[in-house]
C-alpha cells in the first residue's frame, strides 16, 4: 500500500525529513503589518524575528485554507496521513478535516484519509511524524496506524517551553488556559507544558531565564525518571538562541539519556509564538 504524509508547518523538520518522498508540509501564513509570507522553506528566522521587534513584537498567523490540504491529498496514494498542531492553539486541525471532505466530495475513490490532532506544537509534531513513517515502513495497517499513533501521541510524548517573553501568545489570544492568577506574574520567567487535552498549562516559575531553563530540564528529567529511554527521541526547538538550546540539551542529557537528543531551529510559525530566545522541548518516552 502506497501511503503520504502530510504535516502543517508547525512541524520543525529535522535535516533527514526534508529529503523523505511522499511527504508534503502544507505551509501556514505568517504577517507583521503589512508584510505577509508562507511558512516554507524560505522561512528567515532572523530577518522575522528582527521585523517583529521593529513592529513592537506584534504579528500573527492564519491557517491554511481547507483547499490547500484538499490539494495535498491528491495523488497516486492509497492511504493519506495527516498531522496538525493542536486543535486548542490553531484552526489548521479544522481545516485539514473540511479538507478531507472536500477532497471526498470531489473524488470518489478508495483514498483513506486520517487526520491526527497532534494535542501539540514544534518538535513534537516532527517526533509524532517520524513515528508514523517509521511504522508505516514497518507494514502496519491503517486502522493499526491509526490506533497506534493516537495512543503514542495521547500516551508517550511530552513538550515544555520555556519564553522570553509570552506576548505573542498573549496578543493572539493563545494563553487562554492559563489562569488569571499566571498572567498577572508575566514578569517572571514561565515554565510552561503540554497537558493532555493540547492546551498550555503552567509547570513552574523562576526570576531569571538561566533558572526556569534549568528548572524546566530538570522538571523533564524527573518525569522520565525510571523509564526506558532506548530508542525514545529528544529535541530542543530554539528561535535566535542555539547556545541557550545547547544548554538545556546538555543539562537534560546529562541524566537522562534519549537515543536521539537534537536541536532544531523554530519554524516560522514557532518563532512567532516563541519569540526571540524562545525554547521549545519535545520528547518521547
Amino acid at each position: 500500500m502506497s501511503y503520504k504524509i502530510v504535516v502543517d508547518s508547525c512541524c520543525d523538520l529535522t535535516a533527514d525529513m526534508k529529503s523523505w518522498n511522499n511527504f508534503e508540509v502544507v505551509p501556514l501564513v505568517l504577517e507583521i503589518g503589512d508584510y505577509r509570507i508562507f511558512d516554507d522553506e524560505n522561512f528567515d528566522q532572523d530577518d522575522f524575528i528582527a521585523r517583529m521587534k521593529a513592529n513592537n513584537g506584534m504579528a500573527k498567523s492564519a491557517c491554511p485554507a481547507p483547499d490547500a490540504f484538499k490539494k495535498a491529498y491528491e495523488g497516486d496514494y492509497d492511504e493519506v496521513y495527516v498531522l496538525t498542531i493542536t486543535d486548542k492553539l490553531s484552526g489548521t486541525y479544522n481545516s485539514a478535516i473540511q479538507g478531507k471532505s472536500l477532497y471526498e466530495e470531489e473524488y470518489n475513490d478508495s483514498k483513506k484519509i486520517y487526520v491526527f490532532n497532534s494535542l501539540a506544537t514544534s518538535g513534537l509534531e516532527t517526533i509524532v511524524a517520524q513515528e508514523l513513517k517509521k511504522v508505516l515502513d514497518e507494514g502496519k495497517s491503517f486502522d493499526e496506524t491509526v490506533e497506534y499513533i493516537e495512543d503514542y501521541i495521547a500516551n508517550h510524548t511530552g513538550l515544555y517551553f520555556c519564553l522570553e517573553s509570552l506576548d505573542a501568545l498573549k496578543s493572539n489570544g493563545r494563553l487562554f488556559a492559563l489562569a488569571a492568577k499566571v498572567l498577572e506574574k508575566i514578569r517572571v520567567k514561565l515554565i510552561c507544558k503540554r497537558n493532555e487535552e493540547g492546551n498550555i498549562s503552567l509547570a513552574g516559575q523562576e526570576f531569571t531565564t538561566n533558572r526556569a531553563l534549568i528548572k524546566m530540564a530538570n522538571t523533564l528529567i524527573e518525569n522520565v525518571d525510571g523509564k526506558d529511554l532506548n530508542g525514545q527521541k529528544l529535541y530542543v526547538s530554539y528561535v535566535c538562541c542555539p547556545d541557550r538550546a545547547e544548554f538545556v540539551l546538555n543539562k537534560i542529557t546529562e541524566k537522562a539519556k534519549f537515543t536521539t537528543a537534537q536541536i532544531i531551529k523554530a519554524s516560522g510559525l514557532n518563532s512567532l509564538y516563541a519569540s526571540d530566545g524562545g525554547i521549545i522541548v519535545s520528547y518521547s518516552f
